[in-house]
């Protein structure tokens, strides 16, 4: 058994995803397709809109965004993530990479007619987001929070790969939506009951190689070089050998949408 050092803490959490870029580029899984025809129906996503994708990383949503013909301001305070995404979408003529935070995206005011956040509203304050989000909205415009989260329920996948988290992660790199959801800060955000939650189903299916970028893009798993990094990397090995079926790992996600105005 791996024993943990004491956890240091996290002085700058914008920097965390620095040094896993790669592997969030590569391996961290889309959203499902259904959403933009939701968003077109529900929040009125269309060619002519103007969207803040806010903590846009390496801009995995925004492509998507991008795609469906909106204009699209992909606002990222990271460096090395927002590059990546400048180098992977400059060709759309629709893409603007924007440093700035959910506090200060330093876009004007009344400018977008509707915010998106995939994967990253729990990293914001968010009554100081409300505020600048608010600031930023043309009146009657919609807000999106989209998370994907595993299933990985009690099959013997899933059961092995929690207890490879909870054995070699580190607790400080852990925030789950789920807290969000449960702790008030939606209605801090929407106020109270103006929101609504939204379920979509998807998938991730990975080789040994998918399966390693995919944990180590998480901000909780140690790097190479960490003491527990090669223990848990031969781990992860143990445990995809032993579940693979023709050389691949299905992970179910259940991704969670959560729209609403501000009031």
């Amino acid at each position: 058994m791996i024993e943990k050092e004491p956890e240091k803490r996290d002085t700058d959490p914008l920097s965390r995803f620095s040094d896993r870029v790669e592997d969030y580029v590569r391996y961290r899984p889309t959203y499902p397709s259904a959403v933009i025809p939701f968003l077109a129906a529900n929040a009125g996503l269309s060619t002519t809109s103007i969207v803040a994708d806010i903590g846009s990383g390496t801009g995995i949503f925004t492509r998507m965004l991008l795609d469906a013909g909106a204009d699209v301001f992909a606002v990222e305070p990271n460096d090395a993530m927002r590059t990546s995404a400048e180098v992977e979408l400059s060709r759309w003529s629709n893409f603007r990479s924007v440093k700035g935070t959910a506090k200060a995206t330093g876009l004007p005011k009344g400018s977008v007619s509707l915010i998106t956040s995939a994967q990253a509203f729990h990293w914001f304050d968010s009554i100081a987001s409300r505020e600048e989000f608010r600031r930023i909205m043309k009146v009657g415009s919609w807000c999106a929070l989209i998370w994907n989260t595993m299933n990985l329920g009690t099959s013997e996948f899933g059961i092995g790969y929690e207890q490879i988290k909870k054995v070699f992660g580190s607790e400080r790199g852990r925030v789950r939506h789920k807290d969000i959801e449960n702790s008030g800060r939606l209605d801090t955000l929407f106020s109270a009951g103006n929101w609504r939650k939204h379920v979509f189903e998807n998938s991730q299916k990975l080789d040994l190689k998918g399966l390693k970028g995919r944990l180590l893009s998480s901000s909780y798993s140690p790097k190479e070089g960490h003491p527990r990094h090669k223990p848990m990397i031969a781990a992860l090995e143990t445990l995809f050998h032993r579940c693979q079926r023709d050389g691949f790992i299905q992970i179910e996600y259940t991704t969670d949408l959560f729209l609403g105005r501000l009031a």
